[in-house]
């Protein structure tokens, strides 16, 4: 790589997901109105919990976290994208390809942990709704949250490290729109065996016991909210966690899909990729105001007072 002189690789070429100029106008405007609206709706979304002192709990808390996470995670996509899109060069060099990796990776590792956190949560409020204050203490929630960017820091910071001892000597096209590690890895020319294992070390330990969290969280739930006899109870309880579940498939879904998947540029794997890099941060703060009245109404009531102070 540029890093390491005997390397005469100083930059790479992504193919991004069309080389027909008419297409990429259309997905130039397609994913400027995704990348505007993710970074709208999560920093209103952040702006909302801010200020309503209603909304200052443990699950808007992380919810907060999460809206900060998905904005970092498209922007460091989406723009890069958006330039290759109206360029005939779609080049981004080697030290810009490691740090997307590096935040890409960040970014990934700490909503996994974030979306566990918030089952956590969750499971505390429905089946032991007594201890709930206890148990999602504010020191706990804090230790939560750091965890979870720590962890997904260290995931990061050792697999970039190891690539950055890679060499490529003359492979430098990536069929892809972002510089992911598994793209990343394929086009190197020296010995990749401790990267693999690094990355299958640090990232599937992290995403099984991250989803078995979630998985292990939302059973225990399921089977409380069965044990409620009245039907209103149980709606209620539904409730409080099909925003959160929802963002938990879409989330796990498309990325475990992604990272199974051999990676040679198929159609399949950009759509898997642009569904949990691009489409979903948008996504949630959709799902977690729409399917939440007290965020709706913050929302309503937030705008009416700044459209007042306009007028």
């Amino acid at each position: 790589m540029a890093l390491r002189n005997h390397s005469t690789v100083t930059e790479f070429i992504l193919l991004g997901l069309s080389a027909d100029p008419k297409i990429e106008a259309l997905l130039f405007m397609l994913f400027l109105g995704i990348y505007l609206l993710t970074v709208m709706g999560n920093l209103m979304l952040l702006l909302v919990i801010r200020v309503d002192s209603h909304l200052h709990t443990p699950m808007y808390f992380f919810l907060s976290h999460l809206s900060f996470v998905d904005v970092c995670f498209s922007s460091v996509t989406v723009p890069k994208m958006l330039e290759n899109l109206l360029s005939q060069k779609k080049t981004i060099s080697a030290r810009g390809c490691l740090a997307q990796t590096f935040f890409i990776f960040f970014s990934g590792g700490t909503e996994s942990c974030l979306l566990s956190a918030m089952a956590y949560d969750r499971y505390a409020a429905i089946c032991h709704p007594l201890f709930y204050c206890q148990v999602m203490s504010k020191q706990r929630c804090v230790e939560l949250v750091l965890g979870s960017w720590s962890l997904g820091f260290l995931d990061a910071l050792i697999n970039v490290l190891l690539a950055v001892k890679m060499d490529f000597c003359d492979a430098f096209i990536i069929p892809h729109y972002s510089c992911e590690l598994p793209s990343i890895l394929h086009l190197s020319c020296s010995d990749i065996s401790t990267n693999f294992i690094v990355m299958f070390c640090s990232t599937i330990p992290h995403a099984l016991i991250t989803l078995l969290s979630v998985f292990f969280s939302y059973a225990y739930i399921i089977f409380t909210i069965l044990s409620i006899t009245s039907t209103s109870g149980r709606s209620k309880a539904f409730s409080t966690c099909s925003s959160h579940l929802t963002a938990v498939i879409l989330f796990y879904g498309s990325a475990l899909l992604r990272y199974l998947m051999p990676t040679s540029g198929s159609p399949q794997e950009l759509i898997f990729s642009v569904q949990y890099g691009v489409i979903i941060p948008m996504l949630n703060p959709l799902i977690y105001s729409l399917k939440n009245k007290e965020v709706k109404s913050v929302v309503r009531r937030t705008l009416g007072k700044y459209l007042q102070s306009f007028l």
